[in-house]
């Protein structure tokens, strides 16, 4: 029994100042690189707000709607160009960036026309309907020696880039376990569209925290995944609105709850336990959070600034932006994010066969080639988030 008066070397009761971690946005030295906007849905509203306060260059918003394309322009780029055909737009040689926000079903081959027009790119996640077609667009990218990027838009919100940055900084140490737990009311999706993806909460909203988790494993894969999903007695939704994951990776593992149906009390929590300390986030939205470290030499809970509306779209572009002056890959390159829609794509099929899937996902430096299943997991839709 340690002496009364001396101090466990393993308490985290004293607080500590916080690290001071770089998770902020990147700021591109040149932010003058001519952008082009592809869809001018709903989404596109935190994209255009992002680079306005950026000062970052829109040239031109294509849309099959004129309405919604000079709607978006007048709100945020007013001299931007206009276009009904996004060929035209790709045809600009001021374009340097194709930013493209269109469904998922329609975006392949854009991308594939952005990518033979020169042009780096900024595609909507997630970034196709199957692992298949995603491996033939990150290939083709790394053949004509283009910059895919897929805008995971929540590796920059405020406290999942600063768990990011401690991991990185390897202040916890080697990362064992992750957990996320997310409770929330997803009712708004009610007569939308997305009312008719049979698996949403997996799908479309999991595919961040899949994401999260791929990046806080860093190069060790996820293995197998193993998820459910059911209904809640009170929801309204027709998709089910209670999902759950346990996925493998090697040496560690991860936990994903969600609760799409959770009227009072709402919380989002994420806790990364690492060999040499513990970093837990917490609040009542996933716009408010407090993040805590826990360490041998005590504890400390940084003050972040920021939000992830818009700063996530702000850093999803600055990003490739800076990826672009440094002559570097992205960190949310698609040779990258394929390990995030495998996990998700696994994810689905277990939900739907009840059985545990194994995965085979690359771990390999994005100048080698890229071997993934042959095998097409179930599609999922468009996301707008």
């Amino acid at each position: 029994m340690p002496a009364k008066n001396s101090r466990d070397p393993l308490s985290t009761d004293l607080t500590i100042p916080a690290p001071s971690l770089s998770y902020r946005p990147s700021t591109p030295k040149n932010c003058q690189l001519g952008i082009g906007l592809i869809g001018a849905g709903a989404i596109t509203e935190s994209h255009l707000q992002a680079y306005k306060n950026a000062g970052y260059q829109v040239l031109a918003i294509a849309s099959r709607s004129r309405e919604r394309a000079e709607a978006r322009r007048d709100q945020f780029f007013p001299k931007a160009k206009i276009y009904t055909d996004y060929r035209h737009l790709l045809d600009d040689p001021a374009i340097r960036i194709a930013d493209i926000a269109t469904a998922t079903a329609f975006r392949a081959p854009i991308i594939t026309d952005a990518l033979h027009a020169g042009k780096d790119v900024l595609s909507q996640k997630p970034l196709a309907l199957s692992l298949q077609e995603a491996t033939h667009l990150a290939q083709l990218a790394n053949s004509l020696g283009r910059r895919l990027a897929v805008n995971q838009n929540g590796l920059w919100s405020p406290h999942q880039a600063y768990i990011r940055a401690a991991i990185h900084a390897q202040i916890i140490g080697e990362v064992s376990s992750v957990d996320f737990s997310v409770d929330w009311d997803h009712h708004w999706i009610c007569g939308t569209p997305f009312e008719s993806l049979p698996q949403l909460i997996l799908a479309d909203f999991a595919i961040h925290w899949f994401d999260f988790a791929t990046h806080f494993f860093g190069d060790r894969p996820a293995l197998q995944v193993f998820a459910s999903t059911a209904h809640a007695p009170n929801q309204r939704a027709r998709p089910p609105f209670l999902a759950q994951a346990l996925v493998q990776f090697e040496r560690g593992q991860a936990s994903f709850t969600f609760n799409a149906a959770t009227p009072f009390g709402p919380e989002d929590r994420t806790t990364v336990i690492g060999s040499a300390g513990t970093i837990r986030s917490v609040g009542p939205s996933l716009l408010s959070q407090k993040v805590t470290l826990y360490t041998a030499a005590g504890s400390s809970s940084p003050s972040l600034e920021g939000c992830w509306f818009p700063d996530g779209f702000q850093g999803a572009m600055a990003e490739l932006l800076s990826a672009i002056e440094e002559d570097r890959e992205p960190i949310h390159s698609a040779n990258h994010n394929l390990r995030t829609l495998a996990l998700t794509f696994a994810a689905v099929e277990s939900a739907e066969t009840g059985l545990p899937i194994r995965l085979s996902t690359p771990s390999l430096p994005p100048s080698d080639p890229l071997t993934l299943p042959a095998k097409i997991s179930p599609p999922i839709a468009p996301s707008q988030t």
